[in-house]
């Protein structure tokens, strides 16, 4: 099996899902937080938005150091600027992966604040753990839609919200 084929058909498809999630943020609430300690909506969308465009700068840098690098994350103030946003990441993510070479896959990639190591590991490692990132965090909007009593779409199957198949 082609490897990068996999990581591409497998971006393509959590895509699909991810979209779905994104749509339903809605505009009114994009400051709501369930609780004093979580993100808003906002900045959990927006990131959502931002993390296919990661797999691209895995590919073409050695390291992130939030230390060198300020975040400053996109400031969108609607859910048209989000899935603008998003579509852009998306496709940032799927040319990057689409260009790699295989080879790549196999060097060190690191992510740091200083000299404090978050993650050292192949940047085949860092892209799957992006696509995991991208999972949890949609799970999370899930659950701000959840309490908001907006339709959840399904993930891998069926949600609550939408008819089962028999």
């Amino acid at each position: 099996m082609d490897l990068m084929q996999l990581l591409l058909t497998e971006m393509e498809q959590e895509a699909v899902t991810t979209k779905k999630m994104l749509e339903r943020t809605p505009d009114e609430q994009l400051d709501y937080k369930p609780h004093e300690k979580n993100m808003s909506m906002r900045y959990l969308a927006t990131h959502i938005a931002e993390l296919p465009s990661w797999v691209p700068m895995i590919l073409t840098t050695e390291e992130l150091n939030f230390k060198e690098s300020e975040y400053v994350p996109k400031e969108i103030k609607s859910n048209a600027e989000l899935m603008n946003f998003y579509e852009k990441s998306l496709n940032e993510g799927l040319v990057g992966l689409t260009k790699a070479k295989l080879n790549q896959l196999e060097e060190t990639w690191t992510l740091r604040n200083g000299d404090t190591i978050l993650f050292k590991g192949t940047k085949y490692e860092m892209i799957r753990h992006t696509f995991c990132q991208i999972v949890h965090h949609r799970a999370q909007l899930g659950m701000y839609l959840r309490l908001l009593n907006i339709p959840i779409p399904g993930s891998y199957g069926p949600s609550a919200d939408e008819p089962h198949i028999n």
